[in-house]
């Protein structure tokens, strides 16, 4: 055997000797996300050094948006995150707001946006942060279906992942979930959101409450899958069951009688 060939099956070896010692490593290394059933499922919370899936319909666009993320700010680990977006995908959706990512409780000082030209220059990119180690998460984002995301697109992405322990967050917007190597596989679904404050009428908040997700777990390759509504709270930045939101009840002015008693009057005096 040549030594040119020698050297290059020695780091082939090697390679493959680190991403397997990563994979046991990372295995069961995951993050709770607060909601006790979705926690239930994933066993404890959600894998990190693996890549999610998270789909949905093109006019769901915000509400997966605003569940990936949540998801970033739960695995993140105060660490920065890179948000990789095709040109196209802002054409579609329009830009992403500052401000409405840290109403979510995600630090914008911690997000670095990449835009890419077309779907390659989007693979590649991921797929080189996600073999940084000093990144708490990767969001690639593509919008539409595609043929460049296949099996192989998508075990290196797996692959890189687990050799750093850095989480990988696909958003598909308007696209069918095809067969990947993806830990989990999401279809996100806007949820009401009550009123957050009867109390206040006249404030312009009031009209909205806290973010609620219907986040469908379509696959789950360590659990079983489930449905639930799913509730971001911004100040924890952490999900959690509905909030219950009891419909106030007018009661009864006390200077006024009753109105059984006042018809029986009214009869008598009739």
């Amino acid at each position: 055997m040549s030594g040119a060939r020698g050297s290059a099956l020695a780091t082939l070896r090697g390679q493959i000797e680190r991403i397997e010692t990563a994979e046991v490593v990372h295995q069961y290394d995951r993050v709770a996300l607060g909601h006790d059933e979705a926690d239930r499922a994933l066993k404890g919370g959600l894998a990190r050094a693996a890549i999610h899936e998270v789909f949905c319909e093109g006019r769901q666009g915000a509400a997966a948006t605003g569940f990936v993320t949540g998801l970033a700010g739960r695995v993140t680990a105060r660490r920065p995150l890179l948000w990789v977006r095709q040109d196209f995908s802002e054409i579609e959706t329009g830009a992403l707001s500052m401000s409405g990512l840290a109403e979510l409780g995600l630090d914008p000082r911690r997000v670095v946006m990449v835009r890419a030209a077309d779907v390659e220059s989007a693979l590649r990119t991921s797929a080189d942060a996600l073999a940084c180690d000093a990144l708490g998460a990767v969001v690639l984002e593509l919008w539409g279906e595609m043929r460049q995301f296949d099996l192989v697109a998508s075990r290196k992405l797996t692959l890189a992942a687990q050799a750093s322990g850095v989480t990988g967050l696909m958003l598909r917007m308007a696209a069918q979930p095809l067969p990947s190597t993806a830990e989990t596989r999401w279809m996100l679904r806007a949820a009401h959101s009550p009123p957050g404050s009867a109390s206040v009428p006249a404030a312009p908040w009031s009209a909205w409450g806290a973010p609620r997700f219907d986040a469908e777990l379509l696959r789950n390759r360590h659990g079983p899958c489930g449905r639930w509504i799913m509730e971001w709270k911004c100040d924890e930045c952490q999900f959690s069951e509905p909030s219950a939101y009891p419909q106030p009840v007018a009661a009864a002015p006390a200077h006024r009688p009753d109105s059984a008693v006042f018809s029986a009057e009214q009869r008598r005096a009739g």
